[in-house]
């Protein structure tokens, strides 16, 4: 089994969606390790957390409203 089929194996359809929410919350300004915690989380509401940041508030403030 090569590299990539293993990744394959693992690629599950909880970790596509987390993968997608991580991007769009650095995309909305999030540094990548509080998007990655944010996107595991899913109770966190994804537009909120982009809202929080496109309103101005700061990243500190907005993960730990969020979390």
């Amino acid at each position: 089994m090569t590299a990539a089929e293993t990744h394959l194996v693992f690629d599950t359809e909880v970790d596509r969606v987390e993968e997608w929410r991580a991007e769009e919350l650095e995309r909305a300004g999030y540094p990548p390790r509080d998007a990655a915690r944010l996107a595991a989380r899913h109770d966190v509401d994804l537009h909120l957390a982009i809202d929080l940041i496109s309103q101005g508030c700061p990243v500190p403030v907005a993960v730990e409203i969020l979390l």
